[in-house]
Parts: C-alpha cells; structure tokens; sequence
C-alpha cells in the first residue's frame, strides 16, 4: 500500500499509540483526519502536524451520536484507510463489574467501531485498509480483566468477519493484538487498580511494526509479531 498521499481516519489519535501513528503516518506523506475525546489535545496534534492534518473532530464514543460524527468528518475526500485505536479498561473480577463500567467498555472498545463501520465501509477506496487495535487479551482472556477481554475478542472476531465481507471491494482488515504497551491505559482506569505487569513493549517501536504491515498489505498482527 502507498501511504503517501493517501487519506486515512484515526480514531482515539490523541492517545498515545494513537499519536505515535499519527506523527508516524504524516511523516510518510499522509494525510490524517484526527479524532478524539479531547478537543485541546487534537487542536495541540493537529498543530504539530501541521499541513498533514486534514482535519479534527472531538467525540466520545461513549456516546450514541460519537460514530456518526466521526464519519462526517471523513467526508469530502477519498477514504484510503480507518485506523481505530480508541479504548478503555477496566480491572476487577466479573462478578463485581457494575452495569456503567460494562456500558462504557462496550460502547468504547466494541459498538462504536461497529457503527462506525456501518457507516463508512462502503465509502472506503480501493486498496485501502481498516486497521483496528485489539489486545493480546484477544488471544489470552485474563482474569481480573473478564470484561475488557471480551470486548477485545468481540472486536478481533468482528475485524476477522468484516475482512471477508470487505475483500469484495478491494479493502482489508488489519487485526492488531500486541502484548501489553507502555500507554499508560492502566492508569486511566474505569474501575478497579491494575495488576502488577512486566515491562511493556515501547508504544514508538509498536506504531512503527503496525505502519510497516499497513505497507505490506499484512492482514494480521499477533501478539508475537512484536
């Protein structure tokens, strides 16, 4: 794939993988449009990049109306490609997860994306690609973290099914699983306190592995290709 000159949407870009595709994408000639909860950190983002920068729109996607939101933004130019990175955790056993916590899990990390898809899938080019950011806990539910894992599988699940659908129009699906990432989403909890965890992986070196399978036409990322 050509990033240069090429249109993508990165959602959750004032995260820090978010950023650190961004920066990473814009220095290869792309054109970004940036989304995000906060609007300070995408105008500071947006200011940074300068003329790569198409763009910015704040949204939560903790709300109903966030999806569609974001895919107007996207309007008006080709769609080469979608890169989801937006998500929350939360820690705690299963049994004392409350209803808020879950809604927000699922809204964040899951339905969002799925209505964002709904809504511009089939506006994607030819050639393009939807990256979307699992978890290693896709692969290897945890306990402690039951319901994050899940909506992390629920999404690895949904991006493997959208692959087949959207192969028919020339688009692929990136599945993304990397091992635990020094993001600092740990911190930034909706509940609970985190475990004790190894040194993560630096998020600079993971950004760079995910724009190099966008190059590459890759279709999946396992935890063991970092």
């Amino acid at each position: 794939m050509e990033l240069n000159g090429s249109h993508f949407l990165v959602v959750g870009a004032t995260g820090v993988l978010g950023s650190a595709l961004a920066r990473g994408l814009a220095a290869r000639g792309a054109l970004l449009t940036l989304s995000g909860r906060s609007e300070a950190k995408l105008a500071a983002l947006a200011g940074e990049l300068g003329g790569a920068a198409a763009g910015t729109v704040a949204a939560d996607l903790g709300r109903l109306s966030a999806p569609s939101d974001i895919a107007a933004a996207a309007y008006g130019r080709e769609l080469n490609g979608i890169i989801f990175a937006a998500g929350v955790v939360a820690f705690g056993p299963a049994a004392e997860v409350d209803d808020d916590t879950l809604d927000e899990l699922m809204l964040v990390n899951l339905l969002g994306y799925m209505r964002l898809m709904r809504e511009l899938a089939p506006r994607l080019a030819e050639d393009s690609v939807v990256v979307q950011l699992s978890a290693v806990v896709a692969e290897r539910p945890t306990a402690g973290m039951a319901a994050y894992s899940a909506t992390k599988a629920a999404l690895s699940a949904y991006g493997k099914a959208l692959g087949l659908e959207l192969r028919r129009q020339g688009s692929r699906v990136l599945d993304v699983r990397p091992p635990h990432t020094e993001t600092g989403l740990t911190e930034r909890t909706l509940a609970g306190t985190a475990p004790r965890l190894p040194q993560g992986k630096d998020p600079q070196a993971v950004a760079e592995r995910i724009i190099a399978a966008m190059a590459e036409d890759e279709k999946d990322l396992a935890s063991t290709a970092f």
